[in-house]
């Protein structure tokens, strides 16, 4: 089982999954390993996670697009023959980035960036950071700097928000209530201006009506910009659904984890999305059985010039510790057949082990990129 096929086809790769179970890891590692086989890639974040810019040995991670020299591989061990470029999605400047380029004229672009409901919109309506984080996606696909773009998405409920935010914005902004009263405040509804203009001055007895003047701007511009929001938001979700991308299903084989993959699985095949690939982080292994008994390792600590008492002490609390992670290993595998057979039949599942070190460098990130791309399996991990 292997993911680098994903990598080596796609032009677009998802990371999903709940919060807390090395999605943010599994992206940065994929990138580490796609840069090492010779891609461009740019891993994009919409989850300011730092950790993210610690294990790629950045001090921050911002909006702007910033190149891991390969010099940091070097002194990690690795060799590098591509490239990899890390940035976290800043939503507004996204959103200006939108205005500034595709407003008809420069006082057009004046007009949207000050009104006020612009500045809400921007930042704080809901689904507003995921249609951008979608924005970015639909416009780096085609930036030719780039072989592979990564994407880290937000933990579970939230990237169901993401695939339906171009729906949520443009009901939001694209009304059928909205549209009224763009058209009432123009002035023509002529058939309807009577009772229009009551309701326009009731509402601005509660509003304003130099709010509802800036709504009514607001939507007018916008629809000007992109001439038709509704149609470019549907263009922008169908780049989720684009054969040249790739969803990775990121999971532990906790048993509420599992549960919320499989929820999420289910949901992302209701929305004409098939995962190509499932990783599963933090998995304990058997251990190999010893034909050593007891006694025999009794006497072996003994040997290391340990007494009777505090040899036979260590001993127990080693065989205690043994039990413990056998009994984690039989229910990590029992999780891992219950989302097995609750994805469809060829999915590749990838399982990483529960690692005794943190994650927090190229090098560490290298090693969960061979289990990634098959190198190294569960079975070849060193105990």
């Amino acid at each position: 089982m292997s993911l680098a096929p994903l990598v080596d086809t796609h032009r677009i790769v998802v990371c999903v999954g709940s919060g807390g179970v090395g999605k943010t890891t599994t992206s940065a590692a994929l990138s580490v390993f796609a840069a090492m086989q010779g891609k461009r890639v740019l891993s994009l974040t919409i989850d300011p996670a730092k950790r993210l810019a610690d294990s790629r040995g950045l001090s921050e991670l911002g909006p702007d697009v910033q190149r891991i020299p390969n010099a940091l591989f070097e002194r990690n061990g690795l060799r590098c023959k591509g490239s990899l470029s890390a940035m976290m999605l800043d939503t507004k400047r996204v959103f200006d980035q939108l205005i500034e380029r595709h407003a008809r004229s420069e006082r057009a672009r004046e007009r949207i960036l000050a009104n006020q409901i612009y500045q809400y919109v921007s930042t704080s309506l809901a689904g507003t950071q995921q249609y951008m984080a979608m924005e970015k996606l639909f416009e780096v696909r085609e930036d030719q700097h780039y072989d592979l773009v990564m994407l880290d998405t937000p933990p579970t409920r939230d990237v169901l928000d993401f695939l339906e935010a171009p729906a949520r914005l443009t009901t939001a902004i694209d009304s059928p209530a909205v549209r009224w009263l763009v058209h009432s405040l123009d002035g023509r509804l002529s058939l309807l201006r009577k009772s229009a203009t009551v309701v326009m001055r009731g509402l601005s007895r509660f509003t304003g009506a130099g709010f509802l003047t800036q709504v009514a701007s607001f939507v007018r511009d916008i629809d000007d910009l992109f001439g038709g929001f509704r149609q470019r938001a549907q263009r922008v979700a169908q780049v989720l659904r684009d054969a040249s991308v790739a969803f990775v299903l990121v999971t532990s084989p906790h048993p509420q984890n599992v549960g919320e993959a499989a929820f999420l699985s289910r949901k992302l095949r209701e929305t004409g999305i098939v995962c190509r690939g499932v990783v599963i982080n933090r998995v304990h292994r058997s251990l190999t059985q010893t034909s050593a008994g007891q006694g025999s390792l009794a006497a072996e600590l003994r040997a290391l010039g340990m007494g009777e008492t505090p040899a036979a002490a260590l001993l127990e609390q080693m065989m205690r510790a043994a039990n413990d992670e056998q009994a984690l290993a039989s229910g990590d595998k029992m999780g891992i057949a219950r989302l097995e057979r609750s994805l469809p039949s060829a999915t590749p599942c990838i399982q990483v082990p529960a690692f005794d070190h943190d994650v927090h460098d190229l090098a560490a990130l290298a090693s969960v990129a061979a289990y990634l791309a098959g190198t190294r399996t569960l079975e070849s991990a060193p105990e």
